[in-house]
């Protein structure tokens, strides 16, 4: 009985301990968490914006906007993070559009967990030496009137369609979803008024 009683005793103590560390661990690395996020949102928005220089930030209930703007602050397009599922999980991306959204200028896969060797060459395809980020380049320049579609096991032929990777057809079509699912929202916003008044610091 005695022996039980310290087993309990000493496990508790363990458990104490072990929920303070932990405890602790997430107080101290939680700040370092949201810097590197921020980073990695704000080289987003200029990779998939390269001729922005300055950003103003609007939170609505519905998206994350940023406005982007060029050296003589010239509105040019709108960097907005999109997150939606994918095959294996959340898939979260950093899109360029332009001003009227009528095109995409850039797309940077930022957060996934898709089946390696596969849906993972949304982000880089290494069997690809010539071109690793052949899929989200594709996105360049591509309309997005009436939506964006995909195609597989050929070229695209029409200027708002994107070809699927092969074997990882579910992950190509999910990024096409969450993408046109977010340009809806953003041409609702529009339509509304609500994108040119996005508020926040350059």
């Amino acid at each position: 009985m005695r022996t039980i009683i310290r087993m309990l005793a000493v496990l508790t103590i363990i458990g104490v301990i072990s929920g303070g560390l932990l405890s602790q661990i997430s107080i101290w690395s939680k700040p370092k968490i949201a810097a590197h996020r921020e980073l990695e949102t704000k080289n987003a928005i200029f990779q998939v914006l390269p001729e922005g220089k300055s950003f103003t930030k609007m939170e609505t209930a519905n998206l994350e906007v940023y406005s982007v703007f060029d050296d003589s602050g010239k509105l040019i397009g709108y960097a907005v993070p999109f997150e939606g599922n994918g095959f294996q999980g959340k898939i979260r991306m950093m899109a360029g559009l332009t001003s009227d959204l009528d095109k995409v200028t850039g797309l940077q896969v930022l957060e996934q967990v898709e089946t390696p060797g596969l849906g993972t060459k949304i982000v880089e395809d290494p069997s690809k030496k010539e071109d690793p980020y052949w899929f989200p380049n594709q996105f360049k320049e591509v309309e997005t009137q009436p939506m964006i579609g995909v195609v597989k096991n050929q070229k695209p032929v029409n200027k708002y369609d994107i070809q699927a990777i092969t074997g990882a057809t579910i992950s190509s079509k999910a990024v096409v979803q969450i993408m046109n699912q977010g340009i809806q929202v953003l041409r609702k916003m529009d339509a509304e008024g609500k994108l040119n008044n996005a508020g926040g610091e350059k």
